[in-house]
């Protein structure tokens, strides 16, 4: 297949070297474990974290005389992914042998797809930014294909000091091997790829992403050019199994290549490994190209084929998926596209959102959810799904600020009482006397006096009448938050003269 660039570099992109400026060229593989109760020719469970060789058929251990029967549930999954990448969908594909040798492959091959996989072209929508203006960029990024295949197993070197142990748990697991085109120019493009690839996926109940499980990981393939040259020779980082990590990764990597071209070497294709502890590459082996394994259709297996019927059943019971939710909320409730993104970024704080935003101000609920939710939680180090406070309290918590029962300062005190201890927001409020003071008097009251304790100051108005805030301070000190915030900037300011 020819690979055809339609980018045009970019300054802002571009790496500077000793002999001018360099563009570096990525693409990725994503492979993403299906979720799918069992494997992708067996009915041996996919359960993470089993003892060792737990999760075994005599399929995975490629016992003599074992067929492989193809798991109806991992084509669905394989099918809505590809529909959620916006990608053409094949309506039959062949399942091929990729020879190699691995002490953890107990067939001596892997049944993936070559030539036809399930799932043809789709793009990918990434959002890079913020810049310097606050503004993010759009851009539109080329899904190669999309094809089912076999995990290995897994090699286990550090449980005796001079044997290495196989653990054939993963072996038979379905994967989708996700391939983008090389239309990735910068490693915080590659990030913002593998990260709204992820969120696709999760949002779609197809994979659940988890890096650090190995249930989705990389390999990153890097070449480097000066601007107007063809593609370079690249290379390919194996197994990258966090976001951080692929854009660790490239930028050690495209710096690596550029000292060696302006050096008059040239790059060796081969595969490397990426080692976070020195935050560099490897070399791990020479490249191999799909010659060198002889792929050729499985004799096990017959064309996979379905029919349209079959695909429209599941376009029918997709989800809405995160552009469109982003889209929705914006033209709905008049979110940000920043705002937007950042509650659709995740599938459970999208839910928890649109929980609390239901009925009410929409831009109020995203700035609760995303300044004071968000922000607690990342403080506390918790995920969305171990939130102490369910949308319902936040929910509340906004009603009760409507109402004008509480204030905002009073609101932000509620919720850190509901964080902590629990319990209903409104019993909260009349149990320990927060409602805030909206009684004139009783406000007039507090402003006199503090405008009498502070007579100095209240000469000084006249000339700079922005002092008054000072006073709204001081008014809601006194009356520890409870006050009124509206009516008491209005009285502070007609007891001082303050024209409106």
């Amino acid at each position: 297949m020819t690979l055809i660039d339609t980018r045009t570099p970019e300054p802002k992109r571009l790496i500077p070297g000793a002999t001018g400026d360099w563009e570096v060229i990525i693409g990725l593989e994503v492979h993403a474990q299906v979720l799918s109760q069992s494997k992708l020719f067996s009915g041996a469970s996919t359960t993470f974290g089993n003892p060792p060789n737990d999760n075994v058929s005599l399929v995975d251990a490629a016992m003599p005389g074992m067929l492989p029967v193809i798991n109806e549930e991992c084509v669905r999954q394989a099918v809505r992914t590809g529909l959620g990448l916006k990608a053409r969908i094949n309506n039959r594909s062949i399942f091929d042998r990729k020879n190699y040798f691995y002490p953890d492959l107990p067939q001596g091959y892997q049944i993936s797809q070559y030539m036809d996989p399930i799932v043809g072209e789709g793009t990918i929508i990434i959002s890079v930014g913020p810049d310097k203006k606050g503004n993010f960029e759009d851009i539109e990024i080329g899904i190669e294909r999309l094809h089912l295949e076999q995990d290995a197993g897994k090699s286990m070197h550090d449980q005796h000091p001079s044997i290495s142990y196989v653990d054939l748990n993963r072996s038979g697991v379905a994967l989708m091997e996700i391939v983008s085109k090389p239309d990735l120019r910068s490693s915080d493009e590659a990030k913002a790829y593998v990260t709204k690839l992820r969120t696709i996926l999760r949002y779609l109940g197809t994979c659940d992403g988890n890096m650090d499980e190995g249930s989705m990981r990389a390999d990153v393939n890097v070449s480097v050019r000066r601007v107007g040259e063809d593609f370079g020779t690249r290379c390919e980082i194996k197994n990258v199994n966090s976001i951080r990590f692929v854009g660790q990764a490239i930028e050690f990597e495209a710096r690596r290549q550029i000292a060696i071209l302006e050096d008059g070497g040239s790059i060796d294709q081969e595969t490397r490994l990426f080692d976070p502890g020195k935050g560099e590459t490897r070399s791990m082996r020479s490249k191999e190209d799909a010659h060198d394994y002889r792929y050729f259709p499985d004799p096990d297996l017959l064309p996979l084929e379905f029919d349209n019927a079959f695909v429209d059943s599941l376009i029918a019971g997709l989800p809405e998926l995160p552009d469109d939710k982003k889209a929705r909320l914006m033209a709905d409730m008049g979110l940000s596209a920043y705002d937007a993104s950042i509650l659709v970024s995740e599938k459970a704080i999208a839910d928890y959102f649109e929980a609390v935003a239901d009925g009410r101000d929409g831009k109020m609920a995203a700035n609760w959810v995303i300044n004071d939710l968000l922000g607690a939680l990342n403080k506390a180090g918790k995920a969305i799904e171990d939130t102490p406070v369910s949308p319902q309290q936040l929910g509340a918590v906004l009603d009760l600020i409507k109402e004008g029962t509480i204030s905002g300062k009073i609101a932000k005190d509620l919720f850190e009482v509901v964080w902590n201890e629990g319990g209903d927001p409104n019993r909260i409020v009349e149990d320990r006397g927060m409602k805030q003071v909206t009684d004139t008097g009783a406000i007039e009251a507090a402003v006199d006096e503090v405008i009498a304790a502070n007579a100095d100051k209240a000469e000084q108005v006249k000339l700079k009448p922005s002092m008054a805030g000072w006073f709204v301070g001081q008014v809601m000190k006194a009356t520890q938050g409870k006050a009124n915030p509206q009516a008491v900037n209005a009285l502070v300011r007609k007891k001082l003269g303050i024209e409106e």
